[in-house]
């Protein structure tokens, strides 16, 4: 596994009983929908936040609420207090130093700022310390057929606007990206190589260290797209050696509006800034600005203060847990999963099967049913699984899939809900069928 754990491993997973100990701090997982008990299989889309998340968002807009960095009086004070612990606590959850972390809205817009800090400094914006980022004609950006929208469109427009061009690592006919692959697509005209960890459609995880070390080799910079790995696995992105990495709260227990960019302090130093305005210069005149040095470079306006101390107290309850049992746990339910669904005649498992990595997520295509149909049967008795194309149409299509229905797990999800959906499958199949 091309990632670094942030503490001793622990290899157990976890108990039956310890599991439900972890469901009583989620209230939500207690409700029944439509008349049924709630089976909540797409945390790969949102995960369900715990009461001690919800609880510290609450007792900082209760207590502390102010505006940071701007105010001298004491609530400002704390609030910025609080503010920046969290940064650096989360910071510590990913192997990273506290301004090696930008506070964003998402993972999607994490990598818009460094696409749009690459335009602006092939614009000549940055001065010379921004050279690495400027692209032109001759320079290629790399991604792969993997990846979700948010990987892909940012680097497509940013081809566009500076006359480089874009191409990308194909995936094999079972959708998965071998490291042969890169090594094929990986020439000294490539200067970024953005790649996801985790597949969000298939599950599969790359060999991210081989990857960077690939990209390091022509001296191409690296965007790892984590949305789908920081709440799963034990993760370093020192470690892992990449440049940039991005990652959001609402998929690992915390508030949505809130996101995460790391970047290596030097790079992050030299990159000129994608939004402008307020708390983030040192001096404006009417002629020009200068900024401050990041992360507060590329935070722009007021910050999503209670949604960060949020986010912070669900790496503490992740950490409190261990990501090695975090990630042993999902591995087993996604095994149970993919040995299910390989039992149910006329589904397809989307992406590779044997010999890959993978987390406890299996997206399904069902030839003449459609993921929609299959998604309102399966409501209707409760479990809630994700369908469409997950953001990730060209992935799709190269499959031959119009859209799929995805079950995907996390740290709350128990066997029995796995075996709740198993059990309705093949009933929702032949219901379509009979209608055929």
């Amino acid at each position: 596994m091309s990632v670094t754990a942030n503490a001793e491993p622990q290899t157990a997973g976890l108990s039956p009983a310890e599991v439900e100990a972890i469901r009583e701090d989620f209230p939500i997982l207690a409700e029944s929908v439509n008349g049924h008990p709630l089976v909540y299989l797409d945390s790969g889309a949102t995960s369900q936040r715990p009461r001690q998340a919800i609880d510290a968002e609450r007792d900082y807009t209760e207590h502390r609420n102010a505006a940071v960095h701007r105010g001298a009086h004491t609530l400002a004070a704390e609030a910025t207090e609080e503010f920046e612990g969290a940064r650096a606590n989360v910071a510590a959850f990913v192997g990273a130093r506290a301004d090696e972390i930008v506070w964003v809205s998402n993972a999607t817009e994490a990598i818009n700022l460094v696409a749009y800090g690459m335009g602006n400094a092939s614009l000549g914006r940055g001065g010379a310390a921004a050279e690495r980022f400027r692209l032109g004609p001759g320079d290629e950006i790399l991604t792969t057929e993997l990846e979700h929208h948010a990987n892909l469109i940012p680097w497509q427009e940013l081809a566009a606007r500076t006359g480089a061009t874009f191409r990308y690592v194909p995936v094999d006919d079972d959708g998965g990206v071998t490291l042969a692959a890169f090594e094929a697509a990986i020439s000294p005209r490539t200067r970024v190589v953005a790649f996801t960890h985790v597949s969000n459609v298939t599950g599969a995880v790359l060999p991210v260290a081989e990857i960077v070390s690939l990209a390091r080799a022509v001296g191409a910079l690296t965007v790892l797209d984590a949305t789908q790995s920081v709440p799963h696995l034990p993760v370093d992105f020192r470690g892992l050696g990449v440049d940039f990495a991005v990652f959001s709260s609402h998929k690992m227990l915390g508030p949505t509006g809130v996101g995460v960019l790391y970047g290596r302090r030097e790079l992050l130093a030299a990159m000129p800034p994608f939004l402008t305005g307020g708390s983030m210069i040192t001096t404006v005149t009417m002629e020009a600005a200068e900024f401050l040095p990041p992360p507060m470079r590329f935070e722009a306006g007021t910050q999503r203060i209670s949604q960060a101390i949020g986010l912070s107290a669900a790496v503490d309850y992740l950490r409190a847990i261990g990501m090695d049992r975090v990630a042993e746990h999902e591995r087993v339910l996604g095994a149970r999963l993919v040995a299910g669904l390989r039992q149910i005649d006329g589904v397809r498992i989307l992406g590779p099967l044997d010999g890959v990595e993978r987390v406890g997520l299996a997206a399904i295509d069902v030839p003449g049913i459609h993921a929609h149909d299959l998604g309102q049967y399966l409501d209707a008795r409760g479990i809630a699984i994700r369908v469409g194309h997950h953001c990730a149409q060209p992935l799709h299509r190269r499959l031959g899939a119009t859209a799929s229905t995805r079950a995907s797990t996390y740290v709350y999800s128990t066997e029995s809900e796995i075996d709740a959906y198993l059990d309705a499958l093949p009933a929702a199949i032949q219901f379509f069928r009979k209608l055929a």
